[in-house]
């Protein structure tokens, strides 16, 4: 079956579209996600329109082989791994920008373009697309729909799906369709372009995008920082900020084995006088933004804080944002790392912070904490040394403790980076057999072969 749809695709795509190269089909063989497995795929396909994509999905349908869609490679779920002998489709070739339009404040892009991309094209016609993830220099917009990735300016701004106005795919045995609209209002039929966002390759793949823009004119943002003795200080401050009705357009925790990662690594010259930093910011004009600053600081006092103060140098402050973006690689370039996307209820991250701390002493575990802390979304970085069996079990049981103590305060497995492979366990306990049995009976509907991404998400957790 391998051998046959191989020589089917070269059949009828362009040689220079596929990858049968062993050495070089290893490159795409998994993502970010430390532990996740992935097999070996028996072709990669690098297409250059809708119409190679389309041929793909209609030739693996009629062979019965799984299609398995990549990005840029940065997810942390296992979502894009490879399954023995799928059809792996990167979609490195597909990255044109194919408008933008200021005046109806929308963007079109293939699923190839990254983020910052993106971003940087606007912002040069006077539009804003504020999706913002810590991997933006690198991820793309077709991995960051199939995550409905979030990022920092998310608790004010909102996320991926906010955004998505419409998608163009190939579904079923190699239709092209298109969902969702261009129109500021639509409400005709399902939202089926909704249902796409977030769904991890699961119901089709996505080969053109149309987002929403915001007006690229915006306030200068005021930053805050805040020094704290623990972990659960801070998150009261969170919590309280909260509290107090103020929406900063961020609010970022770092710990400070995060700032000496990067430090380390980047030679920022960081520094920090407390175990915990919160990062917060207010894109607000006018007297309302100063009163937001004031508040900030008020809420990070009144919760404990040892240091707070609106900075007065935005260099620093810029540099302090890009340590909180850089803690992942910083961390990663020392071993391997399994990263948490749990996401709680705002009032409960103080709780939360405090559970975190006590599986990483529970399990002998050491454990690094970034968080998009403004919307509960933590992201706990579980450290393992390299060849260390015995500390990758305890890894993992601090893992899994971590997201049963997310479930239990109402919280969910994952806030944007996604289910993939390593949540399955996870999302079946939080959605419960009657949800699960909705969701794989709309993917059979729109799935009636079986081959887009199978086994992912809400795949058997035992399999």
């Amino acid at each position: 079956m391998v051998h046959g749809v191989v020589e089917a695709l070269r059949a009828v795509l362009d040689e220079s579209r596929l990858v049968t190269d062993p050495d070089s089909i290893g490159r795409y063989a998994h993502d970010e996600a430390e532990w996740a497995p992935f097999g070996t795929p028996a072709a990669v396909v690098r297409p250059a329109s809708t119409a190679d994509v389309a041929t793909v999905v209609a030739t693996c349908a009629e062979h019965g082989v799984p299609v398995v869609p990549r990005g840029a490679g940065t997810g942390l779920s296992g979502g894009a791994n490879a399954l023995e002998g799928c059809v792996l489709l990167s979609f490195e070739a597909m990255d044109r920008i194919l408008e933008i339009d200021p005046r109806e404040q929308l963007a079109v892009v293939q699923p190839g373009v990254v983020n910052d991309d993106l971003r940087a094209a606007c912002r040069e016609q006077g539009a804003w697309y504020p999706p913002d993830p810590a991997s933006a220099p690198w991820s793309t917009l077709g991995g960051n729909v199939a995550t409905n990735a979030g990022g920092l300016c998310c608790v004010k701004y909102g996320v991926t799906r906010d955004y998505v106005l419409g998608i163009e795919a190939v579904v079923g045995d190699g239709e092209v369709v298109r969902l969702g609209r261009r129109t500021a209002k639509g409400v005709a039929g399902y939202d089926l372009c909704g249902l796409f966002v977030g769904s991890e390759g699961t119901l089709g793949i996505i080969t053109e995008i149309t987002v929403r823009l915001l007006p690229g004119v915006r306030a200068p943002e005021r930053t805050v920082v805040g020094y704290f003795d623990s972990l659960v200080a801070a998150g009261e401050a969170v919590a309280a900020v909260t509290a107090a009705g103020v929406v900063p357009s961020a609010l970022e925790l770092l710990d400070r084995s995060c700032l000496e990662a990067v430090d380390a690594w980047k030679n920022m010259g960081l520094s920090a006088e407390a175990d915990v930093l919160l990062l917060g910011r207010s894109d607000t004009p006018g007297a309302a933004g100063e009163d937001e600053v004031d508040t900030l600081v008020r809420c990070f006092d009144e919760a404990g804080a040892t240091w707070s103060a609106r900075s007065t140098d935005e260099h620093e402050a810029d540099a302090l944002f890009a340590a909180r973006r850089l803690a992942y690689p910083a961390f990663e370039r020392l071993g391997p790392l399994l990263t948490e996307d749990i996401c709680v209820p705002r009032a409960s991250v103080p709780d939360m912070l405090q559970r975190i701390e006590k599986a990483a002493k529970a399990h002998d575990t050491r454990i690094a904490n970034i968080a998009h802390a403004g919307d509960g979304n933590l992201h706990p970085l579980i450290i393992v040394p390299a060849g260390d069996d015995e500390a990758r079990t305890r890894a993992k049981q601090a893992f899994e403790e971590i997201i049963e103590d997310a479930l239990a305060l109402g919280g969910t497995v994952t806030g944007e980076h996604g289910v993939g492979l390593l949540k399955r366990r996870g999302v079946h306990a939080e959605l419960g057999p009657t949800v699960i049995g909705m969701h794989h009976s709309v993917k059979n509907a729109l799935d009636p072969a079986g081959i887009f991404n199978p086994g992912k998400v809400f795949g058997d957790p035992d399999a």
